[in-house]
């Protein structure tokens, strides 16, 4: 851990706090980007907002060097109500920082802080404060307002916070890191009726029942074993009344997967099996699918970069040996596919799990994981680099 970092570590565990208690949801971070660029630029950094929204790209160039580095935290909320029973909790009814963005958003100004006042680089640093990853669409509004024609970078770096990850320790993943994810809404059109006489029905409810039965196939039967595919149904709508058969069932459910090749697979057959297990039983399904993130595939070379950076740093001791790919998603993927680098996974200790009104960002994790930026930073960025 770098002592400068370790010596602000109130200050920047003083900034997560403010962030805790004041949430804001996707393409809503006003006062949190507001506050972030006013940092970067006390900071000395060159600060761009309002891109994508509400993201935040702060610039700091330092000598001669073409190098050119990104770093990424994300700064949204969710809407959660908090049962942390902490004394900095949310006070926005029903939003919380359930997934540590506040404590990602705190690591990269600590590190934006150390590279300003003490880092020895010489390039190009671009540190990406990205709106909207709850919703898998901040990532790619920034890159469709021009993130990277903008701000070039030759490799971008981002982290996620990991609960039962031991604090000061890190994970890096080579290939798909996370899976991809889309969320379907499939509506089982029958013909409603009186429960006394179900034959002048067709029952959507019990269609329905059919194809969550067989959509448990879909995984077993498509997806080749050594490979990962998840398909859950989250949730079953329909009917008012014990004796009424509805006209229409609604179901959510999600599809995940590492390998594009198996989304596809599974995004098809989902489709087939709703849609041809309804007409079996004299009904219909409208299924509406849209794409959501894709897997986040992490760069070989960059991981290596990064991993070894880590491993001079803290410690082989202090690097999860194998750490295995998360089954959840981030929409850091866009990114990645925009252009090289690595997802990082940094430890929270034992705390409750992501998304848990219970879940509390481990303050202890902001002072090792924005070392491990600033190290970044200061080997990518160095003078003379071919």
């Amino acid at each position: 851990m770098l002592p400068e970092i370790a010596a602000r570590a109130e200050a920047a565990i003083a900034i997560r706090h403010d962030l805790h208690r004041h949430p804001e949801l996707a393409f809503e971070e006003h006062r949190t980007s507001a506050r972030v660029a006013e940092l970067l630029q006390q900071w000395g950094y060159e600060v761009t907002t309002g891109l994508g929204g509400t993201g935040v790209v702060g610039t700091l160039q330092r000598g001669q060097g073409s190098r050119r580095l990104g770093l990424r935290a994300d700064i949204d909320a969710l809407p959660i109500h908090e049962d942390s029973g902490l004394a900095y909790a949310s006070q926005t009814e029903g939003l919380m920082h359930a997934c540590g963005h506040d404590g990602h958003t705190a690591i990269l100004l600590s590190a934006a802080h150390y590279l300003a006042h003490h880092g020895r680089i010489d390039g190009t640093l671009q540190l990406v404060f990205q709106p909207a990853e709850e919703t898998g669409s901040g990532a790619s509004k920034m890159i469709a307002d021009g993130l990277f024609e903008r701000f070039p970078v030759d490799a971008i770096y981002g982290l996620h916070n990991w609960p039962g990850v031991p604090v000061g320790h890190f994970g890096f993943v080579d290939g798909p890191a996370m899976a991809s994810v889309d969320w379907a809404r499939l509506k089982v059109i029958g013909k409603g009726g009186h429960g006394a006489e179900p034959q002048g029905s067709v029952d959507p409810i019990l269609v329905a029942a059919h194809i969550i039965t067989a959509l448990q196939s879909v995984v077993s039967r498509n997806v080749d074993p050594r490979q990962m595919g998840v398909v859950t149904v989250g949730s079953i709508h329909g009917g008012q009344a014990a004796n009424v058969i509805p006209d229409v069932v609604e179901l959510k459910l999600t599809v995940r997967a590492y390998l594009p090749e198996v989304r596809d697979t599974l995004r098809r057959r989902v489709t087939e099996l709703a849609e041809q297990t309804a007409a079996a039983f004299g009904a219909h399904a409208e299924i509406e699918f849209p794409r959501g993130f894709p897997s986040v595939i992490n760069h070989p070379q960059q991981t290596a970069y990064i991993r070894e950076v880590a491993v001079q740093g803290f410690g082989a001791e202090q690097v999860v040996p194998e750490f295995a790919p998360r089954t959840a998603s981030e929409d850091f993927a866009f990114l990645l596919q925009a252009r090289p680098g690595s997802f990082v996974f940094v430890g929270n200790g034992d705390s409750a799990p992501l998304h848990s009104p219970r879940y509390v960002f481990n303050d202890a994790a902001i002072a090792p994981a924005a070392s491990l930026w600033a190290r970044l930073a200061e080997d990518y960025l160095v003078k003379d680099a071919t």
